[in-house]
């Protein structure tokens, strides 16, 4: 799964001025970014986003101009075949296809933009379908080759317990583009001082997480150590269609855990979707290197649908 969040952000934030759209359509080796990752570029040279992480950008800004300027669309192919491939190329191997096209009606229409915002924002994922001839992008099914790319919901991550691993648990999903929520009903762990910049939830964990809707992009995570608190929340997460759920604590206190979920009305196959201990076996000692192990695992979830 590509992510294009602040390109769709970019989008919005630009619209109505003369853009291209830079959209990697092929992969193969050891590419740099996925099937789907876009570039968008302002005529004024701006861009965010990334479709080798900086080996053949400047090359693609210079065919994002000339499509902006009222060239056709453009597919452009890279790898490393010779030495001067290293000139405008990827030189950490592999080979990619980028389309480049407008963003206008006869391309990207602009108002594609609003629906993707408009699905994810639901938490529903959305396909894009583009004619390779024409470059040409729609909602719908078109015949000849075409490359869909599939927008899935934001990653979202729910904390339950404002603890100090949710502290740095926290911090981890902000440099990775999840949004974070922390859920804790006990005032005085949960501030804006010990964690800044982050959404707070003082409701009863199982009112929030039912609230919040968590879906196949987020997680659920119980780090409170009470059980009065994470158990509700993870009767919540596990009632939802969360992509990732997991709970701190030992072997014999998750064995227990079990226990009391199953007698809570919880089935077996909602109960092995429960990552415990959360994380990965990373040999981790002390909060931050617990939260690293877990925010590992729920990356690899996010991209393998299953807890490594």
């Amino acid at each position: 799964m590509a992510d294009n969040d602040a390109v769709i952000a970019a989008a919005g934030a630009w619209k109505g001025a003369p853009m291209a759209l830079a959209t990697v359509i092929s992969t193969w080796g050891s590419a740099p970014r996925p099937r789907g990752s876009h570039m968008i570029v302002h005529q004024e040279g701006r861009f965010e986003g990334s479709v080798s992480g900086g080996c053949v950008e400047n090359d693609i800004l210079t065919t994002a101009a000339e499509v902006i300027s009222g060239a056709p669309c453009s597919v452009k192919t890279y790898g490393v075949a010779d030495a001067a491939a290293w000139e405008v190329g990827l030189p950490c191997g592999g080979e990619i296809s980028v389309l480049v096209q407008p963003v206008a009606a006869e391309g990207f229409d602009p108002e594609l933009f609003d629906r993707i915002a408009e699905a994810r924002a639901e938490g529903k994922a959305i396909d894009v379908i583009t004619d390779l001839d024409t470059g040409q992008s729609s909602l719908r099914p078109l015949e000849g080759a075409a490359f869909v790319n599939r927008y899935d919901p934001p990653r979202r991550l729910l904390i339950v317990g404002a603890v100090q691993i949710a502290q740095s648990l926290a911090g981890l999903a902000r440099e990775l583009g999840i949004a974070t929520t922390v859920i804790d009903p006990r005032a005085r762990f949960l501030t804006e001082e010990r964690f800044p910049g982050v959404a707070l939830d003082d409701r009863w964990p199982d009112e929030a997480v039912a609230a919040l809707k968590p879906d196949s992009a987020t997680a659920v995570v119980t780090l409170s150590h009470d059980t009065k608190i994470d158990d509700p929340a993870l009767e919540a997460a596990l009632a939802a269609p969360t992509g990732y759920v997991a709970a701190l604590g030992s072997r014999r206190s998750h064995a227990a855990r079990r226990e009391r979920l199953a007698a809570a009305g919880v089935s077996e196959t909602d109960l092995d979707r429960i990552d415990a201990p959360a994380g990965l076996d990373i040999g981790a000692i002390g909060p931050a290197e617990i939260a690293l192990s877990i925010a590992a695992a729920m990356v690899a979830q996010f991209h393998n649908g299953s807890a490594p």
